[in-house]
Parts: structure tokens; sequence; C-alpha cells
């Protein structure tokens, strides 16, 4: 199927609707959560049989915070255990994990995981996962204005020397490709605050289904769409 699909470098997934789905279901949120950790596996699978090279996931965003206590920390626990079931099968599959987002308000518990994760896979280059947590685009973009500050304040840029490439090269992974498609689940047509710089040329994909039911078949699906689309850059 690859070779007759045009396959995106690098895919970006919004995981929305676990909450939902557990609710309409009967289950508590809690479970929903659980479950969208299958449909995390079955996109792994696909990216790697696909020949998908990056992997973006939205997994907890700064605003998430205000959710309550017993989901977040909920979360975050699920979010280790993963880690710690996962790690080495996605080591043996040349799976490479990123970690994006400000991590000073992380537990020490969670930033142990994040290093753990990033050092035992650092050396793959088979798929490049990345994992947006406690993330904000909006604070990405003011850490980086504030990098970039200092360094104009110290002499080591010019206002002049400021450009596109530069800013880009101040984001918390400044190597990581643009994302050529997006994908968002549970029928909500919006960013919410995810890779606002990196989406300018993007291609969106939006589904009523929710992260929980979003497998193999519903990835591909995504993908389908992705490959008729032209895409034009601003040009003719």
């Amino acid at each position: 199927m690859n070779e007759k699909l045009n396959i995106p470098n690098h895919v970006a997934i919004i995981m929305d609707g676990n909450g939902r789905w557990a609710s309409q279901n009967g289950f508590d949120r809690s479970y929903g959560h659980m479950m969208g950790v299958e449909s995390v596996k079955d996109v792994i699978d696909e990216s790697l049989i696909l020949g998908v090279r990056y992997l973006t996931l939205y997994a907890f965003s700064s605003e998430n915070w205000s959710r309550p206590k017993m989901e977040v920390d909920g979360l975050m626990e699920l979010f280790c255990s993963t880690i710690i079931s996962q790690k080495d099968i996605l080591k043996e599959r040349g799976v490479r994990v990123l970690f994006m987002g400000d991590k000073d308000a992380l537990s020490s518990k969670v930033c142990g995981y994040i290093k753990i994760c990033e050092d035992d896979t650092s050396q793959n280059l088979k798929l490049t996962l990345v994992i947006a947590l406690n993330y904000s685009s909006r604070m990405e973009l003011t850490n980086a204005t504030k990098l970039i500050s200092k360094k104009v304040l110290s002499g080591e840029l010019s206002i002049d020397d400021i450009t596109e490439s530069v800013i880009t090269e101040h984001l918390y992974i400044g190597s990581l490709p643009d994302p050529d498609l997006i994908i968002r689940t549970s029928g909500e047509c919006r960013l919410s605050n995810f890779l606002l710089w990196q989406s300018s040329y993007s291609e969106f994909y939006f589904t009523s289904v929710f992260w929980p039911e979003f497998k193999k078949e519903e990835y591909r699906e995504a993908i389908g769409v992705f490959s008729k689309r032209k895409r034009r850059f601003g040009n003719i």
C-alpha cells in the first residue's frame, strides 16, 4: 500500500475524545485514557509499516492541568507505566522517542522516565516518535522569543539575523520537520494550541471517531485522503 500512496514524512495527531468515549460507553474517564494507549500502539505500528519518518502525538497540553487532580495524576501514572512497558519494544523496533514541552512543571519521577526513554532510544533511526507533554505552542513561541532576545542583548545575534529559520531553531525541537499531515479525532476542528508555527502548510484531517476507536484502518484512511491532495505551498 505504501507504494501506491504519497506517504507523509511527518504526521502529527491531536488525540482527542478519550473521556467522552468512556462516558458514552459507561466507563470512567481513566479507562478511556487506557484504551487510548492501544490506539497509540496501532498508529506507531502502522507508521512503521507505511514508512512515516516522524510521528508527533499531542499527549498533554499545558491547559490540561485544569482538569480534576485525580484525572491528571492518573494520566501521569499511565504515562510512566506505558514508558516502562513499551520502551524496550520501541527500542527493538527502531523507534527514537523525544519529548516536547515544558518539563519544569512535571514531577521528578516523570522527568526521570523521560530521560531514560530518550537516552535508551537515541540511536534509533526508523521512526522518530515525539510526545508533546505539557505542551503549549504559544509558550513554545514565547520561550523562543526570549532565547533569541537574550542573544540579541548579548551581541550574539543582531536584529537583522532573525529569520524564520532562526525562530525554528529555538523551538523545543528545532530539527523537527514541519508536519505534512495533522489529524484530529473526536469531531473537533481546531488546533488547540498545537504546532501553530510548524503547521503553516500542513494538511488537516478531522474525523468524528474518538481516539480509543482510531485504529489502523482509520489511520490508513487519513493518509489515503492526504495522498490525494495537491500541495502547492502558495504556487499555482
